[in-house]
Formats: C-alpha cells, sequence, structure tokens
C-alpha cells in the first residue's frame, strides 16, 4: 500500500490545493505523520485513513488503490451518505435537482 497510498494522496492534495500541514491540521495530526505516510515510511491506522478520505473528499478504497478511479457511481454514492447530514437544505436540493432534474 506505501508507496501507491502516497501517490495518491499527494495528487489529491495537489488537485485540491491543500498543503500537507494544512491537512494535518484538519486530522488533528503532525505534519511529520503525514509526511510518513506520503513517503511510504508509515502506514495510517483504519480509523485515520477513513478521516484523510473524508477529509479529501475520496474514499479509502481510491486511497488504498481498490478503486483505480477517483470518480465513480459507486464512489460517489458513498461520499453523499457519508457527508448528507453535513449538507444544507439548499445543498440537498441543488443536488436532487442536478440528479433528477430536467436539462
Amino acid at each position: 500500500m506505501s508507496k501507491e497510498f502516497g501517490e495518491r494522496l499527494l495528487s489529491l492534495l495537489k488537485k485540491q490545493g491543500i498543503t500537507q500541514k494544512q491537512l494535518a491540521d484538519r486530522l488533528n495530526t503532525t505534519e511529520a505523520t503525514l509526511s510518513r505516510y506520503v513517503n511510504g515510511d508509515r502506514e495510517p491506522k483504519a480509523d485515520m485513513l477513513a478521516n484523510i478520505a473524508t477529509a479529501l473528499n475520496t474514499t479509502s478504497d481510491y486511497l488504498l488503490g481498490i478503486e483505480k478511479s477517483d470518480y465513480n457511481f459507486p464512489k460517489l454514492e458513498r461520499l453523499l451518505a457519508r457527508n448528507a447530514s453535513k449538507m444544507t437544505d439548499q445543498e440537498k436540493r441543488a443536488l436532487i435537482t442536478a440528479l433528477f432534474g430536467e436539462d
């Protein structure tokens, strides 16, 4: 897992314009610990892996290399289920309109 995990983690950080320090702060960990994950020197425990995935709006499966694409329907479905409670009513309506509205 180590090398691929680190590469995917770095790629997501770059895509989202987030520094390792910013992610470490969000995760309540140190930048050094996060750097060890990126370099493959250390593997995150399951709860930390889930927290990283949530913070980066992805899935653990993607970070672990189980899912090869960062965007696919099952992943989006899990993300929506995981984050629905954080969405405002307006965001939920917009999502429903985007999914079921007419073009």
